[in-house]
């Protein structure tokens, strides 16, 4: 019998953003939807980050900012993903975004923003159908 490969994702806190509930939620969330997390705790720089998302070989980078950082520390991870060839993992950003960042953040490479309230469906099914299979 034929297991569907699960969806690897790492949930990330760059900076020295030291509020992690939102992360942690949004970690058991995507686990109890099946797929297999790995949150990698708080304060982590764009280049942990990054190699930790190619050791552990994951679809997708979650990134989680409420300190204001967002448009530093998201966008380098890109640059990191870039300059490691590894322009298919999916990364995603969420926490407290401006709305008139998230444009900014989008044409950077970070592929959505999912902010405060957002349903675990959404950013469920928002995953399912963009992880490069």
């Amino acid at each position: 019998m034929d297991e569907e490969k699960k969806i690897r994702v790492i949930i990330a806190k760059p900076g020295l953003d030291g509020h992690d509930r939102g992360a942690k939620v949004l970690a058991f969330g995507l686990r109890d939807h099946g797929m297999e997390v790995i949150y990698t705790g708080r304060r982590q720089s764009a280049e942990k980050i990054v190699k930790a998302a190619l050791q552990e070989d994951v679809d997708v980078i979650g990134l989680s900012c409420l300190s204001g950082a967002h448009l530093t520390f998201f966008p380098k991870v890109i640059d990191l993903l870039k300059q490691k060839n590894a322009e298919e993992i999916l990364v995603i950003g969420g926490g407290i975004i401006p709305d008139d960042h998230i444009p900014i953040l989008k044409e950077k490479g970070i592929s959505e923003i999912f902010g405060p309230g957002t349903m675990m469906d959404e950013i469920v099914t928002y995953i399912r159908e963009h992880v490069r299979k």
